[in-house]
């Protein structure tokens, strides 16, 4: 009898212990850095001041804002210039630099520099990761007349995440610029010098077919098995190619004159928001025909800098001007009725938001 009622004494204080180390290793889930639930704003800088990564917290209170991140973090270590694009795995992200050949991998929480990966690279474009791999897209050398093979060299590098090396590359025998990761397969526009989305399998690391959807192609996403692309072609009328991921078949939204350099497709709540010069514009995602009727137009005197980034995401609008790409510039956030909420005054050139939530 005694050994009973201590055996059960015993084995309720290992189940309080045991429900007591539970709630302390859920307890441990606390804030995982200063830069976690809040919006990254990429500056891409110019050839005298390098790039910078700007922050605002997901509830928009400005003494959370911070206009540089990375600086400040790493000792002031030079992050290179012309800020490409962020993407991100697991706890990490990566920041690509294309001026200067390099990928800086930090924590994604606390911007605390982990890596640099700087070989194998030339004029880094875009990334996107699988598998433990990261595929980025690299525009290589420039058309010219006295280098026509400028249209056809870019490639793109298979890294491995675990090493931090270019371990192989694909020829894409075009230009590269854009990738998205949808379907298994990695989806790549051509935009200044081709009229192609190349289309890699992964598992192979080859091109598996090339599909025509006419010069321009930019910004893409992927909604209910159809890609959509926004094309911004020289000359030409802007227009939104779907591509549908099944067979590859393709329909058009073809825009009128009036929204001619239309760009910056994102979906959002089964809409299709784009920009054209300074005005925000919306449709349903199976609407087939473009809105003329703004959302919300914002004043800017950059000469090529309007609309310079773009995103639409938790019921808001972010945008950036590129101002005269020489000073700190702005981005504006607004909700969806177009409202402005927020205006930040951020790096040189900022030309992209990453939500780290």
């Amino acid at each position: 009898m005694k050994l009973t009622r201590l055996f059960l004494l015993a084995l309720s204080i290992s189940l309080f212990a045991s429900c007591s180390n539970d709630d302390n290793d859920n307890n441990d889930d606390g804030p995982k850095g200063a830069y976690e639930d809040g919006v990254f704003i990429l500056n891409e800088g110019n050839d005298i001041s390098g790039g910078s990564v700007s922050f605002i917290n997901e509830d928009l209170n400005t003494n959370t804002f911070v206009k540089d991140v990375y600086g400040p973090t790493n000792g002031n270590d030079y992050i290179g210039k012309y800020l490409q694009n962020i993407f991100f795995d697991n706890d990490k992200a990566y920041i690509i630099s294309g001026g200067t050949n390099v990928i800086n991998v930090v924590n994604r929480y606390t911007f605390k520099l982990i890596a640099k990966i700087e070989t194998g690279l030339i004029k880094p474009r875009y990334g996107v990761v699988i598998d433990g791999k990261a595929y980025v897209t690299n525009a290589n050398t420039y058309w010219s007349k006295t280098n026509p093979v400028g249209n056809t060299d870019d490639f793109v590098a298979v890294i491995n995440l675990s090493t931090n090396k270019v371990e192989s590359t694909i020829p894409l025998d075009g230009t590269a610029n854009r990738i998205e990761l949808t379907n298994n397969k990695l989806y790549i526009t051509e935009p200044y010098n081709s009229d192609k989305l190349v289309i890699i399998n992964p598992s192979t690391n080859k091109i598996e077919t090339k599909v025509t959807i006419g010069f321009g192609g930019d910004s893409m996403e992927t909604k209910d098995g159809t890609l959509y692309i926004i094309r911004t072609p020289y000359g030409d009328r802007s227009e939104i190619a779907k591509v549908k991921l099944s067979d590859n078949t393709i329909t058009k939204i073809t825009f009128p004159e009036s929204l001619d350099g239309a760009k910056n497709l994102d979906i959002y709540n089964n809409k299709i928001y784009y920009t054209a010069n300074t005005a925000v514009y919306a449709i349903d995602y199976t609407a087939t025909t473009a809105s003329t009727i703004p959302l919300f137009e914002y004043s800017s005197t950059s000469a090529y800098g309007k609309m310079y980034g773009f995103a639409v995401k938790n019921d808001r609008i972010y945008i950036s001007d590129g101002g005269d790409f020489a000073s700190n510039s702005k981005a504006y956030i607004y909700n969806l009725s177009g409202t402005l909420q927020k205006e930040l005054t951020v790096g040189i050139g900022p030309n992209g938001f990453y939500f780290n939530d």
